[in-house]
Protein backbone atom coordinates (compact mmCIF):
# COMPACT_ATOMS: atom_id res chain seq x y z
CA UNK A 1 0.00 0.00 0.00
CA UNK A 2 1.25 3.79 -0.57
CA UNK A 3 0.72 5.84 2.41
CA UNK A 4 -2.57 7.63 1.07
CA UNK A 5 -4.21 4.62 0.46
CA UNK A 6 -2.99 2.71 4.04
CA UNK A 7 -4.38 5.47 5.56
CA UNK A 8 -7.52 5.52 3.89
CA UNK A 9 -8.00 1.76 4.69
CA UNK A 10 -7.02 2.02 8.27
CA UNK A 11 -9.60 4.90 8.79
CA UNK A 12 -12.45 2.81 7.03
CA UNK A 13 -11.78 -0.19 8.96
CA UNK A 14 -10.76 1.13 12.25
CA UNK A 15 -6.81 -0.47 13.60
CA UNK A 16 -6.54 -3.18 11.47
CA UNK A 17 -4.45 -3.84 9.00
CA UNK A 18 -6.62 -4.30 5.47
CA UNK A 19 -4.56 -6.65 3.74
CA UNK A 20 -4.07 -9.39 7.22
CA UNK A 21 -6.29 -7.79 9.44
CA UNK A 22 -3.99 -7.63 12.35
CA UNK A 23 -4.29 -5.41 14.90
CA UNK A 24 -2.45 -1.47 13.43
CA UNK A 25 -0.84 0.21 16.46
CA UNK A 26 -1.16 4.18 16.72
CA UNK A 27 2.73 4.60 15.86
CA UNK A 28 1.99 2.09 12.64
CA UNK A 29 -1.20 4.05 11.28
CA UNK A 30 1.29 7.69 11.99
CA UNK A 31 4.17 6.58 10.32
CA UNK A 32 3.49 3.54 7.96
CA UNK A 33 6.85 1.48 7.02
CA UNK A 34 7.51 1.15 3.57
CA UNK A 35 7.47 -1.90 1.60
CA UNK A 36 10.85 -1.33 0.29
CA UNK A 37 10.13 -5.24 -1.54
CA UNK A 38 7.67 -3.77 -3.35
CA UNK A 39 9.41 -0.37 -4.19
CA UNK A 40 12.22 -2.22 -4.79
CA UNK A 41 10.45 -4.53 -7.21
CA UNK A 42 9.00 -1.52 -8.86
CA UNK A 43 11.93 -0.11 -9.66
CA UNK A 44 13.52 -2.88 -11.42
CA UNK A 45 10.28 -3.57 -13.31
CA UNK A 46 8.89 -1.32 -16.35
CA UNK A 47 5.67 -1.69 -18.31
CA UNK A 48 3.89 0.06 -20.63
CA UNK A 49 1.76 3.15 -20.58
CA UNK A 50 -2.17 2.49 -21.35
CA UNK A 51 -2.12 5.36 -23.58
CA UNK A 52 1.00 5.68 -25.20
CA UNK A 53 2.68 2.62 -25.05
CA UNK A 54 6.10 3.85 -24.11
CA UNK A 55 8.49 1.51 -21.19
CA UNK A 56 8.39 2.89 -18.13
CA UNK A 57 9.59 1.67 -14.77
CA UNK A 58 6.91 1.18 -12.20
CA UNK A 59 8.76 3.48 -10.15
CA UNK A 60 8.49 6.90 -12.85
CA UNK A 61 4.90 5.61 -13.94
CA UNK A 62 2.96 8.40 -11.62
CA UNK A 63 5.24 10.74 -12.79
CA UNK A 64 4.85 9.37 -16.69
CA UNK A 65 1.20 9.70 -16.83
CA UNK A 66 1.65 13.47 -15.51
CA UNK A 67 3.36 14.58 -18.92
CA UNK A 68 2.12 11.79 -21.07
CA UNK A 69 -0.40 13.96 -23.14
CA UNK A 70 -1.86 11.18 -24.60
CA UNK A 71 -3.09 9.50 -20.92
CA UNK A 72 -4.16 13.32 -20.50
CA UNK A 73 -6.38 14.06 -23.20
CA UNK A 74 -7.73 10.05 -21.93
CA UNK A 75 -7.93 9.95 -18.10
CA UNK A 76 -6.05 13.33 -16.91
CA UNK A 77 -7.48 16.82 -15.88
CA UNK A 78 -7.95 18.60 -19.21
CA UNK A 79 -7.32 22.50 -19.10
CA UNK A 80 -9.88 22.56 -20.96
CA UNK A 81 -14.13 22.07 -20.01
CA UNK A 82 -15.70 20.50 -22.76
CA UNK A 83 -18.83 21.94 -23.90
CA UNK A 84 -21.39 19.40 -22.90
CA UNK A 85 -25.48 19.17 -22.80
CA UNK A 86 -25.53 20.04 -19.20
CA UNK A 87 -29.98 20.55 -19.35
CA UNK A 88 -32.32 18.26 -18.78
CA UNK A 89 -32.68 15.91 -21.83
CA UNK A 90 -36.27 15.49 -21.60
CA UNK A 91 -38.89 14.35 -18.79
CA UNK A 92 -39.59 10.70 -19.27
CA UNK A 93 -42.89 8.78 -18.56
CA UNK A 94 -42.99 9.40 -14.88
CA UNK A 95 -42.69 12.65 -15.30
CA UNK A 96 -38.93 12.76 -13.75
CA UNK A 97 -36.37 14.21 -15.94
CA UNK A 98 -33.61 12.60 -17.42
CA UNK A 99 -29.68 13.61 -17.77
CA UNK A 100 -27.15 12.79 -19.91
CA UNK A 101 -23.95 11.42 -18.78
CA UNK A 102 -21.13 13.72 -19.42
CA UNK A 103 -18.33 11.47 -19.71
CA UNK A 104 -19.93 9.22 -22.15
CA UNK A 105 -22.95 11.07 -23.48
CA UNK A 106 -25.09 8.38 -23.27
CA UNK A 107 -29.00 9.38 -22.72
CA UNK A 108 -32.13 9.08 -20.88
CA UNK A 109 -31.16 8.15 -17.34
CA UNK A 110 -33.14 9.16 -14.25
CA UNK A 111 -31.43 10.68 -11.55
CA UNK A 112 -31.01 7.16 -9.69
CA UNK A 113 -29.90 5.34 -12.98
CA UNK A 114 -26.92 8.13 -13.94
CA UNK A 115 -25.76 7.69 -10.47
CA UNK A 116 -25.46 3.50 -11.12
CA UNK A 117 -24.11 3.72 -14.68
CA UNK A 118 -21.42 6.18 -13.26
CA UNK A 119 -20.45 4.17 -10.19
CA UNK A 120 -20.34 0.91 -12.51
CA UNK A 121 -18.81 2.61 -16.11
CA UNK A 122 -17.21 5.90 -14.46
CA UNK A 123 -15.82 5.37 -11.26
CA UNK A 124 -12.14 6.17 -11.82
CA UNK A 125 -12.97 8.41 -14.09
CA UNK A 126 -11.90 11.90 -12.91
CA UNK A 127 -12.44 14.41 -15.53
CA UNK A 128 -14.00 18.16 -14.45
CA UNK A 129 -17.40 18.42 -15.88
CA UNK A 130 -20.36 20.23 -14.79
CA UNK A 131 -23.14 18.15 -13.35
CA UNK A 132 -26.18 17.72 -15.35
CA UNK A 133 -28.68 17.01 -12.08
CA UNK A 134 -27.32 20.21 -10.27
CA UNK A 135 -28.00 21.99 -13.61
CA UNK A 136 -31.51 20.88 -13.67
CA UNK A 137 -32.43 22.51 -10.17
CA UNK A 138 -33.48 25.66 -9.93
CA UNK A 139 -30.67 26.98 -7.47
CA UNK A 140 -28.45 25.97 -9.98
CA UNK A 141 -25.02 27.62 -10.79
CA UNK A 142 -25.00 26.22 -14.56
CA UNK A 143 -21.13 27.07 -14.23
CA UNK A 144 -20.24 25.02 -11.19
CA UNK A 145 -17.98 22.15 -12.04
CA UNK A 146 -17.14 19.10 -10.25
CA UNK A 147 -13.98 17.66 -10.65
CA UNK A 148 -14.84 14.03 -9.86
CA UNK A 149 -18.50 13.44 -11.17
CA UNK A 150 -19.02 9.66 -9.61
CA UNK A 151 -17.56 11.31 -6.00
CA UNK A 152 -20.52 14.18 -6.79
CA UNK A 153 -23.29 12.28 -7.58
CA UNK A 154 -22.52 9.73 -4.39
CA UNK A 155 -22.55 13.03 -1.85
CA UNK A 156 -24.92 15.21 -3.08
CA UNK A 157 -27.25 13.18 -5.41
CA UNK A 158 -27.91 10.24 -3.18
CA UNK A 159 -31.93 11.18 -3.22
CA UNK A 160 -34.58 12.56 -4.89
CA UNK A 161 -34.39 16.40 -3.91
CA UNK A 162 -38.21 16.92 -5.28
CA UNK A 163 -38.81 14.25 -2.62
CA UNK A 164 -38.05 17.02 0.52
CA UNK A 165 -38.72 20.79 -1.48
CA UNK A 166 -41.00 21.97 -4.03
CA UNK A 167 -38.86 22.33 -6.63
CA UNK A 168 -41.59 25.17 -8.84
CA UNK A 169 -40.68 27.32 -6.28
CA UNK A 170 -37.85 29.13 -4.81
CA UNK A 171 -35.98 29.61 -1.85
CA UNK A 172 -38.38 32.23 0.46
CA UNK A 173 -40.95 30.82 -0.84
CA UNK A 174 -40.02 27.42 0.25
CA UNK A 175 -39.32 28.73 3.58
CA UNK A 176 -42.67 30.11 4.34
CA UNK A 177 -44.35 26.92 3.41
CA UNK A 178 -42.09 25.35 6.28
CA UNK A 179 -42.94 27.93 8.93
CA UNK A 180 -47.02 27.81 8.28
CA UNK A 181 -46.31 23.73 8.21
CA UNK A 182 -44.56 23.99 11.21
CA UNK A 183 -47.31 26.25 12.82
CA UNK A 184 -49.96 22.86 11.95
CA UNK A 185 -47.80 20.45 13.83
CA UNK A 186 -49.93 18.28 16.31
CA UNK A 187 -47.88 17.66 19.50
Amino acid sequence: FCRKCFLTAIRESGTHCPLCRGSVTKKERTYPKRALDVENSMKKASGGCRCCEKQVRFSWMRQHYKTCKKYQDEYGVSSVIPKLQISQDSTGNSGHPTFKCPLCQEANFTRQRLLDHCNNRHLYQIVPVICPICVSLPWADANQVTRNLVNHLNLRHRFDYGEFVNLQLDEEAQYQNAVQESCHVNF
